[in-house]
């Protein structure tokens, strides 16, 4: 059965001419085109920013600029099936995006690196570091996906209903998926800075299909076993969380600090799920010293 109909508003497919016309880089992986961008001196410490469940790289804008500025390389990516990254018909589990990360800084030649992991990301981030221990230097973890689950709002859980769910995501539309993002903020005005931005990706055919297969592979389900392995590792660990989050609520950081003890914490008032974004000041200050430690 033709399900492209289910998919509306996505109407063009990313191809040669939208790469050759969009900023950043594109390198070819084993399943797919990844968009990034890499900045920064050669000879520097390198950092690599992961985003989360549905808002590409462009939501560390703040961080990425701050972090280049400071002397750090700098690397930010896009997930495949987000941005400009490519929707290839695979799983979309963590298996993939630790994948995606280990072929990217391979390809890159990228040794080791201090990850940053923003919500789903920091699940992304903490399997990696787990995996590849030797190729991290410090991890930092923002409002991550952690041991708990994510509370999934009624759109979410009917959409990966059984059989009906692609018929059910047709119809969400896309001015609602974008108020959705906007619930990650605390003060609505810097919602409005990258609703347009957010709203780019969704015109690309595999961007829903993509979140789908995200959520039905668990991939903002907890990761117990991932926190557990972290914590026997003795990695160097910052945990920043907005006060104010209401995709991933603070009390979540409890299970993550029990089954990471020797991680740092610290809260942002007045913030919700991106404190970074909301308040670059007072998080680049924090990011900055941990890097430097």
């Amino acid at each position: 059965m033709n399900w492209d109909f289910i998919y509306r508003g996505e109407t063009k497919d990313i191809d040669d001419d939208i790469r050759t016309s969009t900023s950043g880089s594109f390198i070819r992986l084993s399943n797919g085109f990844t968009h990034y961008e890499l900045c920064g001196p050669d000879n520097a410490q390198s950092v690599a920013l992961i985003h989360g469940f549905s808002v590409p790289y462009f939501v560390f804008d703040p961080t990425f600029n701050f972090l280049v500025s400071a002397g750090f390389r700098v690397l930010r990516y896009d997930l495949f099936g987000r941005g400009f990254s490519d929707r290839p018909h695979v799983k979309y589990n963590i298996d993939l995006f630790v994948n995606q990360l280990k072929e990217l800084l391979d390809a890159l030649n990228i040794k080791q690196v201090n990850l940053i992991g923003l919500s789903m990301g920091g699940a992304v981030a903490s399997a990696f570091t787990v995996n590849f221990p030797e190729h991290v230097r410090r991890l930092i973890l923002i409002d991550p996906v952690g041991i708990q689950s994510r509370p999934l709002s009624w759109m979410y859980k009917v959409a990966i209903l059984p059989g009906i769910s692609e018929s059910i995501l047709s119809l969400i539309s896309t001015e609602r998926i974008i108020q959705r993002a906007a619930t990650d903020f605390f003060d609505p005005e810097h919602a409005k800075l990258f609703q347009n931005q957010y709203r780019s990706q969704m015109q690309y055919r595999g961007f829903k299909r993509a979140i789908l297969s995200t959520l039905r592979n668990k991939t903002v389900d907890g990761f117990p076993e991932v926190y557990q392995r972290l914590g026997k590792l003795g990695m160097p660990v910052l945990l920043i969380w907005g006060r104010n989050d209401r995709t991933l609520p603070l009390e979540q950081s409890c299970d993550i600090l029990s089954a990471v003890p020797r991680a740092e914490l610290h809260i942002i008032e007045n913030c919700g799920h991106i404190p970074h974004y909301e308040k670059p000041e007072q998080v680049n200050s924090i990011l900055v010293n941990f890097l430097n430690k």
